[in-house]
C-alpha cells in the first residue's frame, strides 16, 4: 500500500454530531468550523494529502434526512468526481446506514471510495470517538495499492472497523461501537495497522460514474409483532399511491398464518404491489417456505429478500421503482445481488 503525497480527499460534512464543539462558556453544541480544521487536528499535516472540505447549509441532522438530500449528495459526488481521489462523509449516525445504502444503489459504477463516519460524542469533547474515526476514514479513503483505490466502493467507518455500506444497521445508540453488518464481513479492521480484507471488497470495473437520482419515495414498512391487527395491516396496504412494502417478518421469513392477514397481502400484491420479506433479525436470512409460515407467502408472490437490511431494501427500493422498470423486471432485480447488498445462495 502506498499513501501518495498528491493524493486529494474531498470532506463533505452533512450534519450530526461529529461536526459538533462544546461552547467552553454555555456548554452549548454549536457546529464545528472546518476552516480551522487543522489547528484542531495538526496531526493531518502529517498525511500530506490534499484535503478539502464542504459543508452543507444549511446542516441537516440525521433523523431530518430525507431522499431529497441523497439526492443532493450523489450529485455533489458526481460533480467533483474527476476532481478528488476519494471521499468522506461525516454525517449523523442515526440514519448513516440509510444514506450510505442510498448511496451505493445511486453510484453505478463507483470506482473511488465513498467513506462514511461520524461519532457518538461531538468531536470538540475530550472523550469524542470522533477524532479517531475521522483520522481513519481519511486514511482509508486515501489508500491505493498499485496506484488503484484499495477500497472503491460506499462504506462506513466506525470505531475500528470498515463495513459495506449497504450491509450495515445501527444496533447501539450508547456505545461507541455502533453499528454492525450482521450478515457481511468486514472490508477493514484498524488496529496498530489497517488490516484490508480484500476478497470482501468490490473490485473496481473501471467504467464511468453514472448517478441515478430518480427515486421514488412510494415506499413503505410493515413491521410484524405478535397480535398485529387486521386494521392496521389493510391500513397500510391501502396508503395512496404506494408501490412496494417491505414486510419485516420473524426470524427467516415467518408471518401469521391468519386467512385475513394471507388475503389482505394478497389483494395488494394483485393490484400490483410489490411486497418484500426483510427479516427483522439483525443476522440470518429470509428462506421462503422453509417453515409453514412462510409458505403461504411464498404461495402468494412475496418476494423473498434473503439477508438484505431494511435500510438497503428501502434504497433499492426507491431506486428500482424510480427507474421505471418494469414491475417482472424489479422482482428479479430484488432477487439478485447489484450492489453486494446481499448474497443469494444458488441452490
Amino acid at each position: 500500500m502506498n499513501l501518495e503525497q498528491n493524493t486529494s480527499l474531498l470532506v463533505i460534512y452533512t450534519g450530526g454530531t461529529i461536526g459538533m464543539t462544546q461552547d467552553p462558556i454555555s456548554g452549548a453544541l454549536t457546529p464545528f468550523n472546518f476552516n480551522n480544521i487543522y489547528e484542531q487536528l495538526p496531526v493531518l499535516r502529517d498525511f500530506g494529502y490534499q484535503i478539502d472540505f464542504h459543508s452543507f447549509d444549511p446542516l441537516v441532522d440525521s433523523s431530518n434526512m430525507k431522499p431529497e438530500f441523497w439526492i443532493k449528495l450523489a450529485q455533489m459526488i458526481e460533480k467533483h468526481y474527476e476532481d478528488y481521489d476519494g471521499f468522506v462523509v461525516l454525517h449523523g449516525s442515526d440514519t448513516m446506514a440509510y444514506t450510505a445504502s442510498a448511496l451505493s444503489f445511486m453510484l453505478e459504477n463507483l470506482n473511488k471510495p465513498v467513506v462514511f463516519t461520524g461519532s457518538q460524542l461531538p468531536m470538540g469533547v475530550i472523550r469524542t470517538d470522533g477524532r479517531e474515526n475521522f483520522l481513519a476514514a481519511i486514511e482509508i479513503a486515501a489508500a491505493k495499492e498499485d496506484e488503484l483505490a484499495i477500497v472503491p466502493e460506499v462504506s462506513i467507518y466506525f470505531e475500528n472497523h470498515l463495513m459495506r455500506g449497504n450491509r450495515t444497521t445501527k444496533f447501539n445508540a450508547e456505545h461507541f461501537n455502533a453499528f454492525v453488518s450482521g450478515n457481511y464481513p468486514l472490508l477493514a479492521e484498524v488496529g496498530v495497522h489497517i488490516k484490508y480484507n480484500k476478497n470482501n471488497i468490490i473490485k473496481p470495473n473501471f467504467k464511468k460514474l453514472k448517478i441515478h437520482s430518480s427515486l421514488d419515495y412510494n415506499v413503505s414498512i410493515l413491521k410484524l409483532f405478535p397480535g398485529i391487527s387486521e386494521s392496521v395491516v389493510k391500513s397500510t396496504l391501502e396508503i395512496p399511491g404506494l408501490k412496494a412494502l417491505i414486510l419485516e417478518t420473524f426470524g427467516s421469513g415467518n408471518a401469521p398464518t391468519d386467512p385475513w392477514f394471507i388475503n389482505a397481502l394478497k389483494g395488494g400484491i394483485q393490484k400490483g404491489l410489490i411486497i418484500l420479506n426483510v427479516t427483522q433479525c439483525k443476522s440470518g436470512s429470509v428462506e421462503l417456505g422453509r417453515y409453514e409460515t412462510s409458505l403461504e407467502l411464498q404461495r402468494i408472490g412475496v418476494v423473498g429478500g434473503y439477508d438484505i437490511t431494511t435500510e438497503s431494501a428501502l434504497a433499492k427500493l426507491m431506486y428500482l421503482i424510480g427507474e421505471n422498470y418494469p414491475h417482472d423486471k424489479i422482482i428479479r432485480l430484488l432477487q439478485q445481488s447489484i450492489r453486494g447488498e446481499m448474497t443469494v445462495e444458488n441452490k
